[in-house]
């Protein structure tokens, strides 16, 4: 790489960095990586790097560190233990300068089933091989693991002891069947067929497909609670809490593929896969998401991102503010926003329409939609094959006949709530055969329409990856809207000349109540509750706005 003059304008490049959990690489003038960090917020983290009072007060080592930052890339992942786990990575394919833990050659701890032992067992491990055994993990915190481990071989009654085909002498010296840890397949107490139907339903909970035991655990939770006995009810909140920690979805990045991380390796396939998962009759090339972020108690916005044939088309991008439901109800605000997007198209598709194709009004609207499409698609073919030899040279020349199709599947950020509260919309606008899921987060659940239960795919499969990128847009830019808002209403604000109310207190007021005229229509005591906000400024602020609303 060319050597730089200058440095980049990393102040500038701050601003697209995403307030999400994730890794960033600092790379010196020479392109070599110097340092790996993870932060719960890039943002945040990275700018407190090139903040100066950070840089007088730092130790040593830590200004020679940003005295020699010429750039920096990040990674997005999903929640403080992947990020973990790709530092632990990246440090060691990189060896920065100035990092020292993960230089060794520690790994996470994994979990091993041989299926192929006549009586298998599960261990814990810290290498992965190709021997052909069951690999889990790996897990970032090792005690919530071996919690969990620990309680599943007593649940599912599996051998814990080390002989490869455990026979009668063993058994002599072991009292784990005595106090009922184990069922004892050494003696034929269960058979060999039986033992391996325990330890496959114990892969099932280990890999997160199977969540009874834990609903079982939290309603004997309640129980106990409930008969007073707080010292057990304390012990299954913090089991349960393990067991949570344990099974988080938590995806493993390989050494050696650190610019790969989280990328889509083969669109195609993946449209193809989640066609195949999901029954449509044809691939989603178009597909919508929806997603709801909240302002304080007062405000709500929505966000729509659209990605074409597996990449975002942002040109295509649509943000709303939610006009008719008041306080946080995220199902009121799915309904609102669906309803808009989709009565506007066909709106303005039957504007299209006009006299040429009156009859299709008469028609059920998604079918006319798409017969619009083909119709459009051909139109644009033709216009495209008659442009001249002069359209080419003035390509202004040449409009494309302005059409906005409708998606092939529409995916609306949440379960089973939000996803009625679309279909409900989708419905009152004759659009009820339009494909639609909703993606529930935790548990990366795909809710389906008139479907009781989920499906669950491998956090390895392309379709999921896919939902998981353009639900994982939709969010980036319903969140960017939320601060692009919320630092309008703190920049144009009458409680500038407020007495005793600082840009902070600003932030919080309008973060608490949306604006100035819900904060107007509020108690002393509501604005008193406020972080930061005593009853005497709740006072000054009420007299305050008063006033002002007399002038």
């Amino acid at each position: 790489m060319p050597f730089p003059r200058e440095k980049n304008d990393l102040q500038k490049k701050l601003h697209d960095v995403p307030h999400t959990p994730g890794v960033y690489i600092m790379r010196d003038r020479l392109n070599r990586v110097i340092y790996v960090g993870k932060a719960r917020d890039l943002r945040k983290r990275l700018s407190s790097y090139f903040m100066p009072s950070r840089a007088r007060k730092a130790d040593i080592k830590t200004r020679a560190l940003i005295d020699s930052i010429w750039d920096f890339d990040t990674h997005d992942v999903r929640n403080d233990a992947e990020a973990l786990i790709l530092e632990m990575r990246l440090i060691k394919d990189f060896r920065p300068k100035y990092n020292i833990s993960f230089k060794d050659d520690k790994r996470y701890l994994l979990v091993k089933v041989q299926m192929a032992d006549p009586l298998p067992r599960f261990t814990l491990t810290r290498m992965k091989k190709d021997d052909g055994a069951r690999y889990f993990g790996p897990y970032a915190h090792s005690s919530a693991l071996r919690t969990t481990l620990n309680w599943m071989n007593r649940n599912f009654g599996l051998r814990v002891c080390r002989p490869l085909r455990p026979d009668e002498n063993d058994y002599k010296h072991c009292h784990n069947d005595i106090i009922k840890n184990c069922s004892a397949p050494c003696i034929a107490r269960v058979s060999q067929e039986e033992y391996r139907e325990s330890i496959d339903r114990a892969c099932d909970f280990l890999g997160g497909k199977s969540r009874d035991l834990i609903t079982t655990l939290e309603a004997e939770m309640q129980k106990v609670a409930a008969r007073l006995d707080f010292e057990r009810a304390a012990e299954l909140r913090d089991m349960i809490e393990d067991f949570k920690t344990t099974l988080k979805p938590t995806r493993s990045f390989e050494r050696g593929a650190s610019m790969r991380v989280a990328s889509t390796i083969n669109p195609e396939a993946d449209l193809a896969e989640l066609q195949e998962v999901l029954g449509l009759d044809r691939p989603p090339r178009v597909m919508e998401c929806f997603d709801i972020a909240n302002i304080g108690e007062a405000h709500c916005v929505a966000s729509m991102v659209r990605f074409k044939n597996g990449v975002p088309d942002n040109a295509s991008y649509r943000r709303y503010r939610i006009k008719i439901v008041n306080g946080q109800n995220d199902f009121a605000s799915m309904s609102e926003v669906v309803r808009r997007r989709y009565s506007r198209i066909l709106l303005e598709a039957r504007a299209q329409i006009g006299d040429e194709d009156a009859d299709l009004t008469q028609e059920n609207p998604l079918e006319a939609m798409r017969r619009l499409e083909e119709k459009d698609e051909g139109r644009r073919m033709k216009d495209e094959n008659s442009v001249s030899e002069d359209s080419v040279h003035h390509p202004s020349s040449f409009i494309p006949h302005p059409f906005v199709r409708l998606p092939d599947l529409v995916i609306v950020d949440g379960g089973k709530g939000q996803l009625s509260a679309a279909m409900q919309e989708l419905e009152r606008l004759g659009l009820h055969e339009l494909p639609i899921i909703g993606l529930a987060k935790e548990h990366e659940e795909i809710f389906r329409p008139e479907r009781s239960k989920p499906i669950v795919l491998s956090h390895e499969t392309g379709a999921l990856k896919l939902l998981q990128r353009i639900r994982d847009e939709a969010h980036r830019w319903a969140n960017g809207y939320h601060q692009l808002l919320l630092q309008r209403r703190v920049q144009e604000s009458i409680l500038d000349d407020c007495p005793g109310v600082s840009q902070a207190r600003k932030a919080a007021l309008l973060r608490k109540f949306g604006s100035v005229s819900r904060l107007r229509r509020a108690s002393t005591t509501q604005i008193a509750e406020v972080p930061g906000i005593g009853k005497s400024l709740a006072d000054q602020i009420t007299t305050f706005l008063r006033e002002r609303a007399g002038a």
